[in-house]
């Protein structure tokens, strides 16, 4: 009878290691997923970043690739667009 409480006290204690480890694993794993996503948020930031910066080298004529020209005149005709439609709410409101 000792014996099988000696190997159920055994099997509990390593069930509980076990849990354990898997427990530090998963909050391991968390951790190094958290840190992913905040490299890949710093490096969105940036990549905004540098097209904020190629596009006011756009709107001082200092670009000439025609990729990023193409790219700065599509802003620029959405910008167009958003003024139309902000200009279009302001006559709406202003007929309300």
């Amino acid at each position: 009878m000792a014996d099988f409480f000696e190997g159920l006290g055994k099997r509990l204690s390593d069930a509980a290691a076990d849990i354990g480890k898997k427990t530090g694993d998963t909050l391991e794993i968390q951790k190094i997923k958290s840190d992913i996503r905040s490299l890949k948020r710093a490096n969105e930031r940036d990549l905004i970043d540098i097209g904020r910066m190629v596009y006011e080298k756009f709107q001082d004529g200092e670009v000439s690739d025609m990729d990023y020209v193409t790219l700065c005149e599509e802003i620029e005709k959405r910008d167009e667009e958003i003024e139309k439609q902000e200009e279009l709410i302001v006559k709406i409101q202003g007929e309300m």
